[in-house]
C-alpha cells in the first residue's frame, strides 16, 4: 500500500469522502446524556475539536439499543428522536471543514453499569434503573459486572436489526462515516474472543464460527449505509491474555485479527481501527508511547487494508512519523485531545504546515497585535 510522504496533514480519500488530514478525534465516552439524547455538552465537546483542526471528529460509542448502553448516561441512537440533536453537531462539524463520524456500539456483558464517577462501582440493580445484559455466553466480565443472558437466535436478530436501524439514523443525522465497535470487551468483541465466547453452536468454537455473528452485523451496517460513504471497524487486535489452565488457547492474537481483517476487507470495510484489550481482567498490557502502533502496521501490511493507529500518541512528530513511514493511514487521539482541543493546529505549527485557525481566533493565536489595538498611553510609553 502507498504511504503518505506528505505526512500528517496530507488528505485521504475514501469512497466519496475526502478527509482533510490524517488526525482523528477518537470516540470518547462522556456519560453525560439523558435517555441517550445529545445535548449542549456534546455539541461543545465535539464542536471545539472540529474548530481545533481535526480532520475527523467521532461521536463516542453510541448505543444501538437501550440495553446496549454501558451506563444510563450513554449516548444513544435507538430512536428517531435522537436524530435532530445529532444533526446539529454534524452540521457544525462540517462547517469547520471536518468529517463527522459516529461509532455504533453494543456493550454486551459490560452493560448496566454506573457512570465511572459514581460512588458505587458495581452493577446497577433494577431498582436503580439497571437492565439485563446480554452476551454470547452467560459468563460475566468480572465480579462487579452483571451475569449476562446468552443470546438466542431471536436476540441476535434483534441486535442485527438494531445496528441496521442505527446506521440509517446515522445517515439521516448527517454523519459521513460510521465505525462499528468490535473492541474493548463489548458485544462483538465478546463473540470474536475465545475468552468470552464458549458457545457450542455454529457461533462458537473455532475462528470461523466466532466471526460469524460479527460479520452478520458488519453486513447489516454496510448494506444500510450509502455505498458512497466509508465504514470502519474498531478491533481489539489482541486480548493480551496468553494460554492458561482456564484458557488453554489463550485469547485473540494478532494473527487472528490479520485473518479477520482480510475478511472485513472483502465485506466492504474501508479501514480497521487498531486498539487492543478490554475483554478479561487478566490482561497484561505493556502501556507506553505508541504501544499499539505495531498492530496497525501489521494489519495494514499483511491484510492490505487501511488502518488507524491509536494509543498514547501525543506529539506531532510521533504522529507525523507514523503516517510518513506507512505504519498507519490515520492516527486517533483521545486523552491528548481532551488536554488540548487545538492539538491539530498546534501540530501544524510544530511541523511547519499551513494551519487554518478560525478567523475569530487567528490574530491571538498567531500572536499578532497591531499598533492600532494598543491603548494610546501604552503606545506613547513605547516611543
Amino acid at each position: 500500500m502507498a504511504i503518505a510522504p506528505e505526512g500528517l496533514f496530507s488528505p485521504l480519500k475514501q469512497r466519496s469522502v475526502t478527509f482533510p488530514n490524517r488526525i482523528v478525534v477518537s470516540p470518547m465516552c462522556q456519560y453525560s446524556y439523558l435517555d441517550g439524547l445529545s445535548n449542549d455538552w456534546q455539541f461543545v465537546h465535539l464542536g471545539s475539536r472540529a474548530v481545533g483542526g481535526a480532520g475527523t471528529v467521532f461521536a463516542e460509542a453510541t448505543a444501538v439499543s437501550p440495553e446496549g448502553r454501558i451506563t444510563p448516561g450513554d449516548l444513544g441512537i435507538w430512536s428517531d428522536e435522537h436524530i435532530a440533536p445529532l444533526a446539529q453537531i454534524t452540521d457544525f462539524v462540517k462547517a469547520q471543514g471536518a468529517v463527522p463520524a459516529i461509532q455504533l456500539a453494543h456493550a454486551g456483558r459490560k452493560a448496566s453499569m454506573p457512570v465511572p464517577w459514581a460512588a458505587n462501582p458495581n452493577t446497577l440493580p433494577a431498582s436503580e434503573g439497571g437492565w439485563q445484559a446480554v452476551a454470547p455466553s452467560a459468563e460475566r466480565f468480572a465480579e462487579a459486572y452483571p451475569t449476562p443472558r446468552a443470546l438466542d437466535r431471536a436476540g441476535m436478530d434483534k441486535v442485527i436489526a438494531d445496528f441496521a436501524a442505527a446506521t440509517r439514523r446515522a445517515e439521516a443525522a448527517g454523519f459521513l462515516l460510521v465505525e462499528i465497535h468490535g473492541a474493548h470487551g463489548y458485544l462483538l468483541h465478546e463473540f470474536l474472543s475465545p475468552l468470552s465466547n464458549t458457545r457450542t453452536d455454529e457461533y462458537g468454537g473455532g475462528f470461523e464460527n466466532r466471526i460469524r455473528f460479527p460479520l452478520e452485523v458488519v453486513r447489516a451496517v454496510r448494506a444500510n449505509f450509502p455505498a458512497r460513504l466509508p465504514v470502519w471497524m474498531r478491533l481489539s487486535i489482541t486480548d493480551w491474555v496468553g494460554p492458561s489452565n482456564e484458557f488453554p488457547s489463550g485469547g485473540l492474537t494478532v494473527e487472528d485479527s490479520i485473518e479477520f481483517a482480510n475478511v472485513l476487507k472483502a465485506e466492504g470495510i474501508d479501514l480497521v481501527d487498531c486498539s487492543s484489550g478490554g475483554n478479561h481482567p487478566r490482561q497484561q498490557i505493556p502501556v507506553g508511547p505508541g504501544y499499539q502502533v505495531a498492530f496497525a502496521e501489521r494489519i495494514r501490511r499483511e491484510a492490505r487494508i487501511p488502518t488507524c493507529a491509536v494509543g498514547m500518541i501525543t506529539s506531532p512528530e510521533q504522529a507525523d512519523q507514523i503516517i510518513r513511514t506507512g505504519q498507519a493511514d490515520v492516527v486517533s487521539l483521545a486523552r491528548e485531545m481532551l488536554r488540548d482541543p487545538y492539538w491539530p493546529l498546534h501540530a501544524a505549527e510544530v511541523l511547519h504546515k499551513p494551519g487554518a485557525w478560525p478567523v475569530q481566533y487567528e490574530r491571538a493565536a498567531r500572536g499578532k497585535v497591531e499598533r492600532r489595538e494598543l491603548l494610546p498611553d501604552f503606545v506613547g510609553a513605547k516611543k
